[in-house]
């Protein structure tokens, strides 16, 4: 039986590099991108589909998640990857507007790094509900390439899934050479051995296929998987005391009926 992929931002950089992986591994896979010239590209090359998308908008996701659904029957995997780069986000001067006015400031940034992959993650769990246990035992594989405000809602949203056949999880990678950034920047780094191999990361993703159980969990990769270090569970803060694990299993508990479906 064959599995179903559904993957943002493969037009490029860790998108395509993935979409290649598991197009190699034989999986069908449906490309959402912005950019449509390098997206139908990448789709045609590995004998996948495309759609254009903006990730910050639902209405434009539904769409193209829709026509993946519509091609597929059943999207088994989705990767979450379209992102953007840092950017000013309040005005570079802040005398420049007159008199009391304010300026809003720029949130595309969180838009798409955040709130496009909370519609992604949402669009896969719900179409999971409605389909059947997959060739790997579960309904659908969710997965990110995380910016720090998705490492929270991973671990969090993510201890929820398993009962339901539905994983979520994130690569939290260092810098890797994508076309987010000028290419003399990765060349710096690159140079002084910083630069991340965007092979750690899909090797990453490519450990949480198949079978694999975990949920709720980021794995890292940095400038020494190469050498050895391979993947790593970051170590994130611990409880300052034992009541305080206490306090929030029980939010746990109670938040659990929410995100159940009804």
């Amino acid at each position: 039986m064959p599995e179903y992929a559904y993957v943002t931002g493969g037009a490029s950089g860790l998108g395509a590099a993935t979409a290649r992986m598991l197009a190699k591994k034989g999986i069908k896979v449906f490309i959402a991108d912005r950019d449509e010239e390098n997206g139908r590209k990448v789709a045609d090359e590995i004998g996948g589909q495309f759609a254009k998308v903006d990730l910050a908008d639902w209405n434009s996701q539904v769409k193209a998640f829709t026509q993946a659904v519509s091609a597929f029957n059943r999207i088994d995997h989705v990767f979450g990857i379209g992102g953007i780069g840092e950017r000013r986000w309040l005005p570079n001067n802040s005398t420049s507007t007159s008199g009391h006015e304010f300026e809003k400031p720029d949130l595309s940034v969180l838009d798409i790094d955040l709130t496009g992959v909370m519609y992604t993650t949402a669009l896969a769990v719900q179409q999971a509900r409605r389909q059947d246990v997959g060739p790997n035992g579960f309904r659908c594989k969710i997965y990110t390439a995380a910016k720090h405000g998705v490492v929270g809602f991973v671990r969090s949203y993510g201890k929820y899934l398993p009962t339901e056949k539905i994983t979520l999880n994130a690569v939290t990678p260092n810098v890797i050479r994508t076309n987010i950034s000028a290419p003399a920047f990765y060349d710096k780094l690159e140079k002084e051995g910083l630069l991340t191999p965007i092979e750690g990361v899909v090797d990453a993703f490519e450990s949480l296929l198949g079978d694999n159980p975990t949920s709720g969990e980021c794995l890292e990769s940095g400038p020494n998987y190469a050498k050895g270090q391979g993947m790593v569970k970051p170590k994130f803060a611990e409880f300052v005391d034992k009541e305080s694990k206490v306090v929030f299993d029980m939010l746990y508990d109670r938040a659990l009926p929410l995100q159940l479906p009804g």
